[in-house]
């Protein structure tokens, strides 16, 4: 039986604007450090811009743009981190997506009972992309549905490109 990232229980940690986030390993392919990043013309400004990994066109987006919580800071820390994500419910296609992360961290077990739902007030981005919030050595690490992370028309946006780029 192949395992679904909700029968998985371990997420990679990452830091976006000084806040720890986490996103379930099985959605996540691999992590890279940041290579060229071709910009796209007329793209959301949360939209960096496409990476080629090996052949394939992964297009590449600022979450901290996308959450309204400034951009990313590009250090040598700075990581790409590339998810797979269900476009939606009923569909059995995978889009790959990078997320420009501040810094990648760790893999961390967090079992469901240490998750809580996310709040309703208090968090500094809209909690329709909080899966929870999962609570590990008295610190609260802010899961993501990385499923959520983009709306319908902003993933067909995506979608085109990444077509065209192909």
């Amino acid at each position: 039986m192949k395992e679904t990232a909700s029968t998985i229980h371990q997420y990679l940690t990452f830091r976006l604007a000084q806040e720890q986030y986490a996103i379930n390993v099985g959605s996540i392919k691999e992590v890279l450090g940041v290579p060229k990043v071709t910009r796209i013309p007329k793209m959301p400004d949360f939209m960096c811009g496409i990476i080629n990994l090996r052949g394939t066109v992964v297009p590449v987006i600022d979450l901290c743009k996308k959450f309204g919580i400034g951009e990313v800071t590009h250090t040598p820390d700075t990581g790409i981190i590339v998810t797979e994500i269900t476009p939606s419910a009923d569909s059995e296609e995978l889009l790959i997506i990078g997320v420009y992360s501040d810094v990648v961290q760790k893999v961390i077990t967090i079992e469901p009972e240490s998750i809580e739902p996310p709040p309703k007030i208090g968090i500094a981005i809209d909690t329709a992309f909080i899966q929870g919030m999962g609570h590990v050595d008295n610190e609260f690490i802010i899961i993501l549905n990385i499923n959520k992370i983009l709306s319908g028309s902003e993933l067909l946006e995506l979608q085109a490109e990444v077509a065209q780029g192909q």
